[in-house]
């Protein structure tokens, strides 16, 4: 890992309780993607016992390629909708998706998957096993909101049968499931809404490249920005490194 990327994940772990997850044995679902590779970084640096899970529809080997025979790191290349493990987790970090809009308008199907099927095979082992679970949402839940800014409360104004649906209602149904598990069967389970996380590993070039770097790329060759309407949209942006903090004190700390 380049030192300057290294800086950023020792930071990251400075921030969170010492020993929070030492020893502890982390599964990290969609691990080979943008931001599951950093808390795979970050979790490896905390001392956790990780697996990294990823079918590689989204994420890529190059995002935790320098992590492969590290103490404490396992890569798996299955599907989280029908991967049996072969042990057992303290903690299920629950990121496997198809985040992009060009993306999962052309594969719906798969882009549901893993926020059902996929959620439920995790679920399952965690009651088993009595692991806790951070499943990672969306600010897609909201819909096309009409309260700004959206409060939590806010219950969404989401078109289901919309050709987004298959990624909203996706989400809207992972958190329902998440929190059926908990009440039937006790599962500790917590709920993350993310909203546009931005940072190295997000690819620019991407057909779908999120606004920061789209902006990025257009300066850097002296390109017009894009600018879609009239430019007063407003956006709720995270920087990677503050996320995966956030993430993993929402993962191992109890409030």
């Amino acid at each position: 890992m380049e030192s300057w990327l290294l800086k950023q994940v020792n930071e990251v772990s400075s921030r969170l309780p010492a020993d929070s997850f030492k020893g502890l044995s982390v599964l990290v679902t969609g691990g080979a993607g943008f931001l599951g590779s950093w808390m795979c970084d970050a979790l490896i640096e905390l001392g956790a016992e990780v697996v990294c899970l990823d079918n590689l529809s989204t994420g890529r080997v190059g995002n935790v390629e320098h992590l492969m025979g590290r103490e404490g790191f396992r890569f798996v290349r299955e599907d989280v909708s029908t991967w049996k493990p072969d042990k057992s987790f303290d903690v299920i970090i629950h990121g496997a998706s198809i985040p992009s809009p060009d993306d999962y308008v052309r594969r719906p199907v798969e882009t549901m998957m893993p926020n059902s099927l996929g959620l439920l095979n995790m679920l399952e082992n965690a009651r088993k096993t009595d692991a806790s679970v951070l499943y990672t949402s969306t600010s897609e839940v909201y819909g096309d909101a009409e309260v700004i800014p959206t409060p939590e409360e806010y219950w969404g104004n989401v078109n289901p049968v919309g050709v987004r649906s298959c990624y909203d209602e996706s989400k809207r149904f992972g958190e329902a499931l998440c929190m059926a598990y908990h009440r039937q069967y006790g599962v500790d389970v917590r709920i993350a809404r993310i909203f546009n996380t931005y940072g190295p590993r997000l690819d620019p070039e991407a057909r779908y490249a999120r606004v920061i770097p789209r902006f990025i790329m257009q300066a850097l060759r002296g390109e017009p920005l894009t600018i879609h309407g009239d430019g007063k949209q407003t956006r709720s942006f995270c920087y990677v490194t503050d996320m995966v903090e956030a993430l993993l004190k929402m993962a191992v700390l109890d409030s």
